[in-house]
């Protein structure tokens, strides 16, 4: 699954990343009201009255991924906490939980599927995913890991040594 296209060009490679992760997909028509949303939080983002050159949507119909370039302006603690103020206004809006960290997302026929991490051994188990299923590695906090960690086969990823561990 390629992703280049989705991100927008001209951000530098170390510009904040933050990816969350609805428990549900957007239909078409919320996709286009929340892309909206964001592209006006973007628009007025700023850091302490300085603009700060920002990116939101929503990717793979089921994740919000917003991204800050800090090369101009720095994002501030205020202006972290009106991201979050936007995406918990859109999990009301939307009825939606956006915060679930024990959900795990796997690319499983081209759509994003999620699983509680107690249930991982099992899918894998009975072959729902495999060492090659794409898992979205949403602890990624720059435009450099989203673009070479975000999608990752399982194996390569924290949850394989976790579960080697456990074996």
């Amino acid at each position: 699954m390629n992703t280049n296209n989705i991100f927008p060009a001209g951000f530098s490679p170390a510009s904040r990343v933050w990816i969350y992760q609805s428990n549900r997909p957007f239909n078409e028509q919320e996709i286009l009201e929340i892309n909206e949303q964001l592209a006006q939080f973007t628009a007025q983002w700023n850091a302490h009255g300085a603009p700060v050159k920002g990116w939101g949507q929503v990717v793979l119909n089921q994740l919000i991924i917003l991204i800050a370039d800090e090369t101009e302006t720095a994002v501030s603690g205020c202006s972290t906490d009106s991201s979050v103020r936007i995406i918990k206004s859109i999990e009301k809006q939307y009825e939606v939980n956006m915060f679930d960290r024990l959900l795990l997302g796997f690319i499983v026929k081209d759509k994003v599927q999620l699983l509680p991490m107690a249930q991982v051994a099992y899918a894998l188990e009975k072959g729902y995913i495999d060492e090659n299923t794409i898992y979205l590695n949403n602890t990624v906090l720059t435009r450099q890991e989203l673009d070479t960690h975000w999608l990752q086969p399982l194996k390569d990823s924290w949850i394989a040594k976790k579960l080697a561990a456990k074996a």
